[in-house]
């Protein structure tokens, strides 16, 4: 049940509270300024993937923009459907592209599956984010979301651990660029590292039962895609 009280009473928690929630925010503000301020490694790995109008280098996936946002969207080759969890942060990218493209940033989803697949797929889901395979690339195990081939580079365990993953798993990865055909890595970030890229998940923390996931048999079990909510 809620804990009830007056008003006096209520302001002067949300105001103790608000004096957290600004030290929250300053410390944030702070990690933001070290993250921009990592250093870069070039990418000397000539990537190609397949995409709506043809093949593509990394390079070409700016699309004109300085900076490169790749969403690593878990769709195994042989999947008849994208990770239900990757489609709920999917859907929180819709319509974010003009806002990133006005800041000289590109986003594009990438993923092991066919392109036929990908793009029947994000019809399915009514999105309009560029998607590219990675089916022929070892792109997905260099940047340690995809764990079925050797010779990835060194430290690409799952959030750079030890132990890879099974599989597909879900990342992002941001890139710079050069100039000309020469690309740059600037971060990676996995697990509840891609929390702050889900929207709909910060409402949740906003309210009284927050996620309600706690008595789950793991946290995302609630989630569908977003056609099959009955």
């Amino acid at each position: 049940m809620p804990n009830l009280v007056d008003r006096e009473t209520w302001l002067k928690e949300r105001v103790s509270l608000l004096k957290e929630e600004k030290a929250f925010t300053k410390s944030r503000d702070a990690l933001t300024i070290r993250r921009g301020a990592l250093p870069m490694v070039e990418i000397t790995t000539r990537y190609v993937f397949e995409s709506e109008e043809g093949p593509k280098t990394l390079s070409q996936l700016f699309g004109g923009a300085q900076q490169l946002l790749v969403y690593h969207f878990m769709f195994g080759p042989d999947w008849e459907n994208g990770c239900p969890s990757c489609s709920f942060w999917a859907d929180n990218f819709e319509g974010i592209e003009a806002h990133l493209a006005a800041r000289n940033t590109a986003l594009v989803l990438a993923s092991n599956a066919p392109l036929e697949t990908l793009l029947a797929y994000r019809k399915r889901m009514g999105w309009s984010v560029p998607w590219v395979s990675t089916l022929s690339t070892n792109f997905g195990e260099d940047f340690g979301v995809s764990f079925n081939a050797e010779g990835a580079m060194e430290g690409n365990g799952y959030n750079y651990g030890k132990k890879p993953y099974a599989g597909e798993s879900p990342g992002l990865s941001v890139f710079y660029s050069l100039g000309g055909d020469r690309v740059a890595h600037s971060y990676s970030t996995y697990g509840r590292g891609l929390d702050m890229l889900n929207g709909a998940y910060h409402l949740l923390d906003l309210t009284p039962n927050g996620r309600d996931e706690d008595a789950l048999p793991y946290s995302q079990a609630w989630i569908k895609r977003h056609d099959e909510y009955v």
